[in-house]
């Protein structure tokens, strides 16, 4: 059976009323890498099929949800690593910790108060594939 649903790339576009700082934020905290930018409309790499946007409100249809009702999450190969990688470039962080469904994650926030979770696979579970 043939799915028209076959998706090559997907990307989830924030609006936001703090378009600037948000922008910063993703492009130089996080250093995502940019795939295309205008003057109200900048499209980030995630991942080889993932994109992250980030488009000013003031030029959008739709408008910012004030950062309310949205977790953006996000699986790396260590938190722990992530977890001081951004540490050290200044993002404000929760503590890690290690969640019952066998992950080790820990959450902060981008300038629009959207949460981001960046989770990975507690040791032992990635080591003994349980």
């Amino acid at each position: 059976m043939n799915n028209s649903l076959t998706f090559k790339t997907v990307n989830t576009i924030l609006y936001c009323q703090k378009w600037a700082e948000t922008v910063a934020f993703y492009k130089h905290s996080l250093a995502l890498p940019v795939l295309f930018a205008s003057d109200w409309f900048v499209e980030f790499e995630l991942g080889p099929a993932a994109r992250l946007s980030v488009a000013d409100e003031r030029r959008a249809k739709i408008k910012s949800s004030g950062g309310a009702g949205l977790t953006l999450t996000l699986q790396v190969e260590n938190a722990d690593a992530t977890w001081a990688d951004l540490h050290t470039r200044g993002v404000e962080l929760e503590p890690l910790r290690d969640h019952a469904w066998g992950a080790r994650v820990f959450y902060f926030y981008d300038p629009e108060g959207r949460r981001l979770e960046i989770w990975s696979a507690l040791r032992e579970k990635r080591e003994t594939g349980r």
